[in-house]
């Protein structure tokens, strides 16, 4: 029997279709899962035409592999892929090539790029975004790791991915757990995303009382305009969808959002390296406020929480509202992209932000129409310092800004909750003055705590200390951070 060409382990939604996705753009696919069963049942079931071959032993799997072996993880993230190395690392040769292609962390994926480089063992840790769908017909798949390994695998992965103007979304990021920390950097701004539209969806129904055929036919008339996007897209869909007595199925749902880490993970690294993520942090904390449901219904009762309804003229609310969910997810990825700038300094990665824009162009679950004017950005300036400086950035926001601010009093009014949009106004106003109040905290850390301080008088790096009550003395702190 001949030789696969690449092998997956783990047969999970995702591996599943990946699996058909590689056998549907002409290769000899092999396939192992821990559990005998699952792999039977694809066997015998979505793969039961094709010449897919499985295996129920790792030893059999990798024999069934051409060398150098590329084999594809699949399988949940931390531990499992740790496990899944160690029993995987007897039976392959130098040269091999190992892709984690699950949600890891990239700190996961430094550590193992580092310990399987001396082994010999390229490892590739591949963001791979899309959900079911993608994984089936085209993802977008953010590589990163060993780069010498990127020749043998850089065909197949552009093949299998999503493809936009006939680009592939499928570009190299660069080194150690750089892949996978894009992908963490674009599900932040997925969660950021979804509560700003959960907070438009939130205006409409509870501020201006209107059906769920009406915003409906709003966030489908969005999805022609500046909003396209895979998220508008499937919002319109959801609420079309009737359950079996034909009700909006939306409606039936309880209110608790959960999550899988890969938001807070863009938070704490945010915090780590001192970036101002706060939409994506809001959008995290959103869904954990949602998730203490019988709380809030307590509170509801006990705190008598306001549900006016706007009775002022609707549709340009609407207007005002479309323009807050356009503003607000420009700061998104605005921030979104300061993270990435950051932490490529910090960690000597040299991204290419234009291609990380085209690799979210198609596949993934933040593709948007705007994604190609930031790969523009970048591309006619690649040391473009933050989005909001891009002239495609500001004209849109100055155009935006006036209703962004309507929505979000009417919000404050109403008492409805607007996290996201809130914060992304805030941040917007602060990024865009020269003087903001933190020379009166600095004052206060110097006061209890002789943490010193900088003057507008003097050149950046000169540190003062001021004896404020008489009785501290010249000694101060040795230690200054911004």
């Amino acid at each position: 029997m001949p030789q696969a060409d690449i092998g997956l382990i783990g047969l999970a939604v995702m591996g599943q279709n990946l699996a058909l996705n590689l056998h549907d753009h002409g290769y000899k696919v092999s396939v192992h899962n821990r559990t005998a069963s699952k792999l039977v049942d694809f066997l015998e079931g979505p793969a039961d035409s094709s010449d897919i071959t499985g295996h129920g032993s790792l030893e059999g799997f990798v024999s069934s592999l051409e060398a150098p072996r590329k084999i594809i993880m699949m399988i949940r993230a931390g531990k499992p892929v740790d496990d899944l190395i160690g029993r995987l690392l007897p039976l392959l040769d130098k040269g091999d090539v190992l892709i984690d292609g699950g949600n890891s962390r990239f700190t996961d994926s430094n550590r193992r790029y580092q310990e399987l480089l001396k082994e010999g063992i390229h490892f590739i840790g591949a963001g791979i975004s899309g959900g079911e769908e993608g994984a089936r017909h085209g993802p977008s798949i953010m590589p990163g790791g060993d780069e010498s390994a990127w020749p043998a695998v850089k065909e197949v992965l552009q093949a299998i991915s999503a493809k936009v103007d006939g680009e592939p979304c499928c570009q190299w990021v660069g080194p150690a757990g750089s892949g996978h920390y894009v992908k963490m950097v674009h599900n932040g701004i997925e969660y950021g995303d979804m509560q700003l539209i959960a907070e438009a969806y939130h205006l409409m129904r509870s501020g201006l009382g209107m059906t769920v055929d009406e915003i409906q036919k709003t966030f489908a008339a969005w999805n022609e305009g500046v909003l396209d996007s895979y998220l508008i897209e499937i919002t319109a869909n959801i609420l079309a969808f009737r359950d079996d007595e034909g009700k909006p199925l939306l409606d039936s749902i309880l209110d608790a959002a959960g999550q899988k880490g890969t938001g807070k993970w863009a938070g704490i690294s945010a915090l780590q390296l001192g970036v101002p993520l706060t939409l994506i942090g809001e959008a995290v904390f959103a869904r954990c406020l949602s998730a203490i449901k019988d709380e809030r219904v307590r509170a509801d009762t006990l705190l008598s929480s306001s549900h006016a309804i706007f009775d002022g003229d609707r549709e340009q609310v609407i207007q005002f509202i479309h323009d807050a969910l356009y503003a607000s997810k420009i700061i998104s990825y605005a921030q979104g992209y300061m993270l990435m700038r950051d932490a490529a300094i910090e960690y000597g990665w040299r991204l290419n932000f234009g291609d990380i824009a085209l690799m979210w162009r198609g596949g993934c679950i933040i593709r948007s129409r705007f994604l190609g004017n930031i790969r523009q950005a970048y591309d006619e300036n690649e040391n473009l310092e933050n989005l909001l400086l891009d002239k495609f950035f500001i004209s849109e926001i100055k155009i935006s800004e006036a209703g962004w601010r309507e929505a979000v009093k009417l919000g404050i009014e109403l008492s409805i909750p607007l996290p996201a949009m809130s914060s992304a106004l805030a941040f917007f106003d602060g990024y865009r003055r020269g003087h903001l109040p933190a020379n009166l905290i600095q004052a206060q850390r110097d006061y209890f705590g002789a943490h010193t301080y900088e003057r507008i008088d003097r050149p950046r790096g000169e540190f003062f200390h001021t004896d404020w009550t008489g009785e501290g003395g010249d000694v101060s702190s040795g230690r200054y951070e911004v």
